[in-house]
C-alpha cells in the first residue's frame, strides 16, 4: 500500500495506530512542504503560529488547574494549524511531495 493510500485511513483505530508509523514520513511532508518555495508565507506563517501557541507558557485554557482539559486547547490548535498548513498549500506541490516520499527520495 502506497503513502497516499495509508494516510486516507487514519481515521479508524487501526489507523491511529498507522498514524503512529507514519509518523516520521509525515514530518518529512510537512518540512518538505514548509522549505519549499512554491508555497506563500500565509500556509507557513499559520504552521508557525499554531507551533509557537503549543510551545507558549500562555493558554486560553490554563493547563494546572483542569490537568487534561489545559492541553485539548493546546492540541486543537496544532491539529488546526496542521490541516490548515496543508490545505492552504498548493495541492500539486504537496501531491508532489507525497510522491516523493512514497518513492522513498
Amino acid at each position: 500500500m502506497k503513502f497516499t493510500e495509508k494516510v486516507a485511513h487514519f481515521g479508524s483505530p487501526q489507523g491511529k495506530l498507522r498514524l503512529l508509523l507514519h509518523a516520521p514520513n509525515l514530518i518529512k511532508l510537512y518540512w518538505r512542504v514548509f522549505t519549499d518555495r512554491r508555497v506563500s508565507i500565509v500556509p507557513k506563517a499559520v504552521l508557525v503560529m499554531g507551533l509557537a501557541y503549543f510551545v507558549m507558557p500562555i493558554d486560553v485554557i490554563p493547563d494546572f488547574p483542569l490537568i487534561g482539559l489545559g492541553q485539548l486547547d493546546d492540541v486543537a490548535v496544532v491539529a488546526f494549524a496542521l490541516k490548515a498548513f496543508i490545505s492552504m498549500s498548493p495541492r500539486t506541490v504537496v501531491e508532489e511531495h507525497v510522491q516523493l516520499i512514497d518513492q522513498g527520495v
